[in-house]
């Protein structure tokens, strides 16, 4: 799944993985390596 799109290596998302909520109810979750990519890059690039 790492293609370069991505912040995070493989091995660092895994260490973050066991701390995703699990359950879902309501609406359907997205993918969670998209929203701590995009977290990271706010971050990095000083956006607001």
């Amino acid at each position: 799944m790492s293609c370069g799109f991505f912040w995070l290596n493989d091995e660092q998302f895994s260490k973050f993985q066991p701390r995703f909520p699990t359950d879902t109810r309501g609406k359907a979750r997205v993918d969670d390596r998209r929203v701590i990519s995009g977290i990271i890059h706010v971050l990095k690039s000083g956006g607001r």
